[in-house]
C-alpha cells in the first residue's frame, strides 16, 4: 500500500522506521505508561511521539525491546501492530487495565487473557466472525510463569472486548441496551473473567501478521462485585501488571 508519511521512511501513524523497534515490544494503551515501562529497560530512548503512539527501544537481558502506545480500541491497537511488524517486530505484550466481571476477580488482581470475545469491530475486518482470538501459547505462558515468581493473585482465561466503554457501564442507557444486557449476561454465565478493549483486535491481527501476542491486565474494579455487595476498591497503579509484562519478555528472550 501507499506510504503517507511525508518520510517514507517512516510509518505513517507510529512515525518508526525498520530497525527502531526490537522483536519484543510490549503494547499499552496509555501513552504515559510508556515511560514507566522504558524505565524497565537498559538504555531507552525516545524514538517516536505521534498522536497516540509513543514508542521507547531499549534492551533486556542484552537484546532490543520496545514499548509503544496504542491509544483506547481495537482500530488504533491494530494500526499500531500491522506497522510494528513492518519495522521487524513479531512479539507482542499488551498490558492495561480492565474490569472484573466474575466475583472471584479483585480489585488489584491480575488477568492474563487466553482468549477474547470479539465483541468489537477491528477484528471483522480481519477474519470472519467464526474464527477465534486466541492468545499465543508460549506469551501466555510467559506471563503465567511471571506471576507465580512474584506471587501476585492472578487469572487465566477469557476477557470480552468492545467498542463502546459507556454502553457496558450504562446499558440501560443505550436504544440497544437490551442487546448488551443479555449478552453481558451470557458472557458472565461462560466463565468470562473481565471486560477490556484491544486484546481480541490483536489476536487476531497476529494471526494475520504471523506473530505472537498475549495479554495482561490490572484489575481496576468489579462492577459485579459492586453489584453483590461486595469489597471493591478502585486500583489504579499498573506497575504489578507492568513487571508481570517485562518479566514475561525476559522469558520469552531466553526461550527463543
Amino acid at each position: 500500500m501507499k506510504n503517507y508519511s511525508e518520510d517514507a521512511s517512516r510509518q505513517y501513524h507510529i512515525q518508526v522506521a525498520k530497525g527502531e523497534v526490537g522483536r519484543y515490544v510490549i503494547m499499552p494503551g496509555d501513552p504515559k505508561r510508556c515511560v514507566k515501562i522504558a524505565q524497565y529497560f537498559d538504555d531507552p530512548v525516545l524514538i517516536a511521539d505521534n498522536r497516540e503512539y509513543i514508542t521507547y527501544t531499549g534492551t533486556l537481558d542484552g537484546v532490543k525491546v520496545s514499548v509503544t502506545s496504542t491509544g483506547i480500541g481495537g482500530p488504533s491497537a491494530s494500526i499500531a501492530m500491522e506497522e510494528l511488524s513492518r519495522c521487524g517486530a513479531d512479539t507482542f505484550v499488551r498490558i492495561g487495565t480492565c474490569g472484573g466481571m466474575q466475583p472471584e476477580v479483585k480489585s488489584g488482581d491480575i488477568v492474563i487473557a487466553t482468549g477474547a470475545v470479539r465483541m468489537e469491530g477491528t477484528s471483522r475486518e480481519y477474519a470472519p466472525i467464526e474464527y477465534p482470538a486466541v492468545a499465543n501459547l508460549d506469551v501466555t505462558n510467559a506471563l503465567v510463569a511471571a506471576a507465580k515468581e512474584k506471587g501476585l493473585s492472578y487469572h487465566t482465561g477469557v476477557v470480552q472486548c468492545k467498542d463502546a466503554f459507556y454502553g457496558q457501564h450504562e446499558p440501560e442507557a443505550m436504544p440497544v441496551g437490551y442487546e448488551l444486557i443479555n449478552k453481558w449476561e451470557a458472557w458472565k454465565r461462560m466463565g468470562c473473567l473481565a471486560s477490556e478493549m484491544e486484546s481480541a483486535a490483536l489476536f487476531i491481527a497476529a494471526g494475520k501478521l504471523r506473530a505472537r501476542a498475549g495479554s495482561c491486565f490490572l484489575v481496576l474494579a468489579n462492577q459485579e462485585r459492586e453489584k453483590l455487595g461486595l469489597d471493591n476498591p478502585v486500583v489504579h497503579d499498573t506497575d504489578m501488571a507492568i513487571r508481570v509484562a517485562v518479566e514475561a519478555v525476559r522469558k520469552l528472550i531466553k526461550e527463543d
